[in-house]
């Protein structure tokens, strides 16, 4: 998983953008490693996070985007039925499972972004409240909110894998390179 983004190549904004994304989704894919599903649902602090949660989350809100982008429905709707279950594993939903998942849907990701003709293109933001009516984002927007969202979810990842078994972010990179921090 990736720590830490090289300079891009001069030019590919795309590239750019897509390695601080895989990054990103490395923070919070790296703060499950070594744990069972029973630790990875847990919920170790006040919040109602769990690891669990966040990668299933992360998953879901990644291919939600992209399918609106393309001007497809997202493969889960939630409203307010079913908003709770978009941060906790339900029925037969394991950690494996979403880790491939989201393996899935950021392959799919790169393979959008990079084939749009344009970072400038836009699409529709969704009929919601918090949108203004009629919005429109642009491919970057797309790509910088998918940034921003994992990242925070990453700070939460961190945060939620420290509370459980005490392992930071550094430990968890050592440890995923077969060293030791310190």
């Amino acid at each position: 998983m990736v720590t830490h983004v090289s300079s891009e190549v001069q030019g590919d904004e795309r590239g750019a953008l897509l390695a601080f994304l895989e990054e990103q989704r490395g923070g919070v894919r790296r703060a499950v490693l070594g744990l069972t599903d029973e630790q990875a649902v847990s919920r170790p602090s006040a919040s109602e996070l769990s690891l669990a949660g966040l990668v299933k989350h992360c998953a879901e809100v990644e291919q939600s985007w992209v399918a609106r982008a393309k001007g497809e429905a997202p493969a889960v709707h939630r409203d307010e039925s079913n908003w709770h279950e978009c941060h906790r594993l339900v029925g037969d939903e394991a950690v494996a499972s979403q880790l491939a998942y989201w393996e899935k849907v950021a392959a799919g990701t790169e393979a959008f972004l990079r084939s749009v003709p344009s970072l400038d293109d836009t699409f529709p933001l969704p009929d919601q409240p918090w949108f203004p009516p009629e919005g429109r984002v642009s491919m970057r927007w797309l790509a910088l909110h998918l940034i921003r969202e994992t990242a925070r979810h990453a700070g939460h990842a961190d945060i939620v894998r420290e509370s459980l078994d005490g392992a930071t972010a550094f430990e968890l990179v050592a440890k995923e390179r077969g060293s030791s921090w310190g």
